[in-house]
């Protein structure tokens, strides 16, 4: 049984199923230029991250958040460089799940394929809660008002009311809900609007959502680099720049108020930032030219946002104290509020892009899902239904309908909290293991006009940079490998701050113990099978990142997987084309 967990897709064949002529007149349209797919990956990156969860980093981290979204940036670079090399070998739909079922084999492949609807579904989900909270926003700047009761998720106005919460607008939901029986009718219906309107447009095709995309994009860009102008020169004019050095707890200004501690506190929120940049080798199958475009829109739309980012947390950082964003879901509309900079026609102007920057993030990530069940349909681990593509629109129309309630029920009983927390831990998982395949599948020789994954010796420099980084952390602090296994937390310590519980701390010190103990055996390997160094980096500084998360992080995801493991079992094993034939 365990050779058939791990039997694998030869290369070739996963060709055959994606190509043009596969599936006869119901492939799927290649209409995608290098542009478009850079746009989709802005559209995708640059959107819930940089509009509402750049606030809780900020909030965290300080000003020193910039080196966190620089660390996650190199992560993600290295993730980029190995999705491009599959992506040159493997031009189909299903981003890192078809990775996997050619590298590590279809347990792993179905692994990953599980863990991805949790950055394009469950993810969207964060998104569409974000548009609301803009759409809503901008709304009463017009002097139009949607109830509170139906512009809140009911688990956020229930939390407010139990946790003591001075939100106006939560509580206003809680106590004003009509009830039927004994159940508040509270939900955020902007938010199911807007992923109804969405899961149309993908159904209608490729085509209608690129142009809609391309333009959102152009749209977002001008006025995301307005914000950080008009931000920018008010910062020097109105001399705030000491608030890049803020006071910390003993009164010493540092741009790490809270330490590199405080720092990773905000990986979650960070990590969430870069999320959609993988989504566009989704659209393979989709692509004029994959081999060469696909790797090309996905560095540069990695490169353009993470510039974008660090621009604009200087900014956030420059015109606010840091200490001022908790809470703050709108944090570039907040910096112009009249209480900071106090430019009211900028707070109008960011409402409005929000919107637009909002809606291409849900679109492209709606595109992704449907896409990825398509390509595991075709494998025979999900129905054969999702493969169904529609005749006239040429999408995979079943696979995008259930997509659409996937994102839109849970709307109904999640909160933005949970959904980031499990979108970032899921995503950093996936791309752990497409860096981990690509030192599996053989070396190529290079074809003029693909893309090719440049080979460094690692044998040597990959075990040194290992050593040198454990050099590093023991000189910045004495006691930091000791602390690891010292589970003995002081009593007296405020656990509180940072929302750190003490199990929390243990989380974070098995989660360093592992860390360091893969690191050590990635070095060995390297050492002695000669291991590419770009894929080792991803790999690590991926695992690096995935250590910031909490017990809660952990214990929903490792639930979620032991549930898609045993839809595995019931039908995927069964099913599998791969599986012996009966």
């Amino acid at each position: 049984m365990s050779n058939s967990l791990f039997r694998r897709k030869n290369i070739s064949s996963i060709l055959a199923e994606g190509s043009d002529d596969s599936h006869g007149n119901t492939g799927l349209k290649r209409v995608l230029t290098v542009k478009d797919l850079t746009f989709f990956g802005i559209a995708a990156i640059l959107g819930a991250g940089s509009f509402s969860s750049l606030g809780f980093a900020v909030f965290h981290g300080g000003p020193g958040v910039v080196i966190l979204f620089v660390i996650t940036a190199i992560a993600c670079g290295f993730t980029a460089l190995c999705y491009s090399e599959f992506a040159s070998r493997i031009p189909v739909a299903g981003s890192a799940y078809t990775y996997a079922y050619a590298s590590f084999g279809e347990m792993f492949a179905w692994i990953i394929g599980w863990a991805l609807i949790m950055e394009y579904s469950i993810g969207n989900i964060y998104v569409a809660y974000s548009w609301s909270d803009y759409f809503t926003s901008l709304l009463s700047k017009m002097h139009m008002h949607i109830p509170a009761y139906l512009s809140t998720s009911y688990m956020e106005a229930k939390h407010a009311v139990e946790g003591g919460s001075t939100n106006v607008e939560e509580l206003e939901a809680w106590n004003t809900a009509p009830l039927i029986g004994s159940l508040r009718m509270i939900l955020d219906l902007p938010a199911l609007v807007i992923n109804f309107l969405i899961t149309y447009l993908v159904y209608r095709g490729i085509k209608e959502s690129r142009n809609f995309s391309n333009v959102m994009v152009i749209l977002k860009l001008a006025v995301v680099a307005l914000i950080i102008l008009v931000g920018g020169y008010l910062i020097f004019f109105n001399g705030l720049t000491d608030n890049w050095m803020p006071a910390d707890e003993a009164g010493v200004q540092s741009f790490m108020p809270k330490g590199f501690g405080g720092v990773m506190l905000a990986v979650s929120s960070v990590f969430f930032a870069y999320i959609g940049f993988d989504a566009v080798s989704v659209l393979a199958e989709e692509s004029k030219n994959p081999q060469k475009d696909l790797p090309r829109g996905m560095m540069w739309s990695l490169v353009i946002c993470t510039v974008i980012y660090i621009l604009l947390t200087l900014v956030l950082t420059g015109a606010v104290n840091y200490r001022n964003f908790e809470g703050v879901g709108d944090p570039l509309a907040f910096i112009f509020e009249p209480q900071n900079l106090n430019v009211g026609w900028m707070q109008f102007f960011v409402a409005i892009i929000a919107v637009i920057a909002m809606t291409s993030v849900l679109l492209v990530f709606q595109m992704g899902q449907p896409r990825m069940w398509m390509t595991m349909s075709r494998d025979g681990l999900m129905p054969p239904v999702f493969k169904k593509i529609h005749p006239t629109y040429n999408t995979p129309s079943f696979a995008t309908i259930i997509t659409g309630f996937v994102v839109g029920v849970p709307i109904l009983f999640t909160d933005k909290t949970f959904v980031l927390d499990f979108t970032s831990i899921g995503t950093l998982f996936a791309f752990v293991l497409v860096c981990g395949g690509v030192l599996l599948i053989p070396n190529k020789e290079k074809v003029a006009g693909r893309f090719h994954l440049p080979y460094i010796n690692g044998q040597f420099i990959f075990p040194l940079i290992v050593v040198a980084s454990m050099f590093v952390a023991y000189l910045l602090s004495k006691t930091y490998f000791t602390d690891m296994f010292n589970f003995d937390f002081s009593a007296n310590k405020d656990y509180s701050a940072g929302k750190k519980t003490f199990m929390d701390l243990a989380t974070l010190n098995i989660s360093l113990i592992v860390f360091w103990i893969c690191a050590i055996l990635l070095a060995v390997f390297a050492f002695v099978k000669k291991y590419s160094l770009i894929p080792l980096m991803g790999v690590i500084t991926c695992m690096y990142l995935l250590t910031g998360m909490s017990k809660s992080n952990w214990i929903w995801f490792i639930g979620w997987l032991v549930l898609g493991v045993i839809f595995y079992f019931m039908y995927g094993y069964r099913k599998s084309k791969l599986a012996p034939q009966q």
